[in-house]
């Protein structure tokens, strides 16, 4: 019967996490279309009909954030890649509940409380999209308790799977490897009472230092970091709430705040009725002192690192170089931590099965919630997905979003959308994150600008923010390297392109408008 306990509180995870990915073709998560084109770069560098490898080189060694996108591009082998970018985006969230899992394991707690870790899944960071920081902290609870395990009962198997979790945050997220390390190497000290053990994760720790120190080494040079301010910011305590779950306005926006404080009400009203079965049982009775220094451990240890992502959520700054939304993910690793506090659950199963169904019916809940208005947003880019099937293979294509009107939330997620014709199509973007030169894809420099009718085979710079302020479009300084042209905006925008009389509206569909310059015959096919 344990295995249904198990395999209920898998299921509901699965649902929770797969359904709101199914019943729409584009997410609404602001930066999956380019984690979209990214993972396409990585599947089609080859293929000459993309001409991905043309414009862009590969850094998986200076810039190793290269975990999801190499496995969105094994995915797309088998599947398209509108469907390997959604099961990617499931794993990254995945590793939330199976990080708290593998956590709770590591405390000699049920594991089944990794459930709870699923309402972070659809939270604000994962809305902006930084699905590789939510696998990333994921892999980091994972961690600690891998090195919980080897520090109670060592092998070279538990030493080896935490080396290799290290490394896989490494190659998730690498500014999550520090606190990593500092987590592993505090969670020995503090145990040590308890274990009487150091070396179970001496190597491990050695390696994950090697991986940074590699990084540190061959780590692109950033010039635009300036004087950073450190000082501590007790007023973002305010905040807390918008940087956790805030996700929609007006209607959208109570009823999430809703389906959050009844998943978050069901985790208390939990941890109380745990906290008292096992007093009632008489679990605390009749320990050793090696098992009271373990339970004491074992509590001071979540409420340890929360305390120091809080010092970090209070002291870090918004801006760090390119790196922009810095100290606000620090609270969502807080809160996800924290739950690490939780007690066991009662040991026989109709207990647990109780706790289950319990707290899975206000996850299930949520994550209804989560379907609908990601079903309601599939529906708001119809128009999107009608109009783009005029764009062919490998198009120069140039967008503009004035419009973000048309979706509950609370932050756009029209503002990246067209990078999506390059995940499914190739071709060329006006504006593309890799050429912030923080990731493992970069865009080559063009030593033949005569190639391609002499508008060379690298999309021209942009300024600082130009996605945001589409306003500073000018045909003649920013439109000539482009053959067809997107705008989301209510009004015709054909004065745009005014000054260039071969260029003309191909289709309008809703708030998009397609325009293309009839001269050049489609980049797919020079």
């Amino acid at each position: 019967m344990a295995n249904l306990v198990g395999a209920t509180a898998i299921a509901l995870t699965l649902y929770v996490l797969g359904y709101p990915l199914l019943v729409t073709r584009y997410p609404p998560l602001t930066d999956l279309p380019f984690h979209a084109a990214q993972t396409s770069i990585l599947r089609h560098y080859w293929d000459p009909s993309y001409h991905f490898h043309e414009q862009f080189t590969l850094h998986p060694i200076e810039v190793p954030y290269i975990s999801m996108y190499a496995l969105g591009a094994v995915l797309a082998v088998l599947v398209p890649i509108t469907t390997a970018s959604k099961l990617m985006a499931l794993l990254m969230l995945g590793m939330l509940p199976a990080g708290l899992a593998v956590l709770f394991w590591g405390m000699k707690k049920s594991p089944l409380w990794g459930l709870v870790g699923v309402v972070f899944a659809w939270s604000n960071l994962t809305y902006w999209g930084f699905l590789n920081y939510m696998g990333a902290i994921g892999l980091y609870a994972m961690s600690v308790g891998l090195a919980l395990r080897a520090l109670d009962a060592p092998s070279r198997k538990r030493s080896m799977a935490l080396a290799t979790c290290i490394t896989a945050v490494y190659l998730t997220h690498v500014f999550r490897l520090p606190f990593t390390l500092l987590s592993v190497a505090g969670t020995a000290v503090v145990m040590y009472p308890a274990t009487r053990r150091i070396r179970p994760v001496v190597l491990p720790l050695l390696w994950g230092c090697g991986l940074l120190a590699l990084y540190a080494f061959v780590r692109p040079k950033d010039d635009s970091v300036g004087k950073l301010d450190f000082s501590i910011h007790t007023e973002r305590m305010q905040e807390v709430q918008q940087h956790l779950w805030s996700d929609y306005v007006g209607a959208a926006g109570k009823l999430e705040m809703a389906r959050v404080d009844g998943v978050l009400s069901a985790v208390l009203v939990a941890l109380v009725v745990a906290s008292v079965m096992f007093w009632w049982q008489g679990r605390l009775r009749h320990r050793s002192a090696r098992e009271r220094w373990w339970g004491f451990g074992v509590t001071l240890l979540p409420l340890l690192f929360a305390g120091g992502y809080l010092l970090t959520y209070l002291m870090l700054p918004m801006r760090i170089g390119v790196w922009w939304y810095v100290y606000p993910r620090e609270i969502t690793a807080c809160a996800f931590i924290l739950l690490g506090v939780l007690p066991d659950m009662p040991r026989q199963w109709p207990y647990r099965l109780a706790f289950v169904l319990g707290l899975g019916l206000f996850v299930g809940r949520f994550g209804l919630f989560v379907a609908e208005q990601f079903h309601a947003f599939d529906r708001s880019t119809q128009d999107f997905q009608r109009v783009v099937q005029h764009v062919p293979r490998a198009p120069r294509l140039l967008y503009l979003v004035f419009d973000h009107s048309g979706s509950s939330k609370r932050n756009t997620p029209y503002i990246h959308l067209p990078a999506w014709v390059q995940a499914e199509k190739g071709g060329w973007l006006s504006f593309h994150m890799v050429g912030f030169n923080h990731s493992p894809i970069r865009y080559r420099k063009d030593t033949d600008p005569a190639r391609y009718d002499g508008r060379g085979v690298i999309p021209p710079a942009v300024p600082d923010r130009w996605e945001w302020t589409p306003q500073r479009f000018r045909l003649q300084t920013h439109g000539a390297f482009f053959d067809w042209f997107l705008v989301r905006q209510r009004q015709d925008p054909s004065r745009l392109f005014a000054a260039d009389r071969s260029i003309h509206l191909v289709d309008h569909e809703g708030s998009w408008w397609l325009f293309q310059r009839e001269k050049s015959e489609p980049s797919g096919q020079r």
